[in-house]
């Protein structure tokens, strides 16, 4: 047996056995989408969003690029946002990153990379505005830590600087925004840092003409 060709063995193991728990499940998927998360992870394939949280299909809309990163520049994240702010009427933003993120280590380095060096910037900026913070620890996985911790912070931050999550809250006072992390070595998320609808922001990134 092909190695791919296991995944499609589960996949009708998983599907039969879900039936059998519910035979309307997949009959009420079919027709209706209303998570109240949306999901922003990274791609590592230790962090599956529904596994790690306990919730089924249907339960959690999902983004996941490398290092949980919201770009204001990215058009597929933005798209996501949009869909699951304005369509889907999310009422959380998770962002989750994980301790031991290979992204973010990348981006503590001078390595050349390659077309990913654009990506790790962004990172780089989150170590540039925490580097004294940062260069305080003295152990080189605590300081890690810490910049994964503070990347989640920072894109948490880039959520609330979107017109997309600023007219909502002004409109519908939604989606409560969270940062997360989450441990590769017991299971567990932290939580870091959270932003209710409607907090203020430095008023320069605030609109006014929503």
């Amino acid at each position: 047996m092909k190695i791919y060709e296991k995944l499609l063995l589960e996949n009708k193991a998983w599907a039969a056995e879900k039936v059998l728990d519910d035979p309307d499940f997949f009959h009420r998927l079919e027709h209706i989408q209303s998570p109240e998360f949306l999901w922003i992870g990274c791609s590592d394939s230790r962090v599956p969003a529904n596994e790690i949280t306990g919730t089924q299909p249907g339960e959690i809309f999902v983004h996941r690029n490398i290092a949980n990163m919201v770009v204001h520049t990215d058009l597929n994240l933005l798209s996501v946002l949009q869909y699951a702010v304005e369509v889907l009427k999310v009422k959380h933003i998770i962002v989750c990153g994980h301790y031991g993120c290979g992204g973010v280590k990348a981006a503590m380095t001078n390595h050349n990379f390659g077309i990913i060096n654009k990506w790790l910037r962004n990172i780089k900026d989150v170590y540039r505005i925490h580097r004294e913070e940062i260069n305080q620890i003295s152990e080189e996985e605590l300081r890690l830590n810490k910049l994964i911790e503070l990347n989640v912070k920072e894109q948490v931050l880039n959520l609330a600087k979107t017109s997309i999550v600023q007219k909502a809250w002004q409109n519908d006072h939604r989606p409560h925004l969270h940062g997360w992390v989450y441990g590769l070595n017991n299971g567990l998320i932290k939580p870091i840092f959270e932003m209710e609808a409607g907090t203020h922001i430095d008023p320069i990134y605030e609109f006014d003409d929503l």
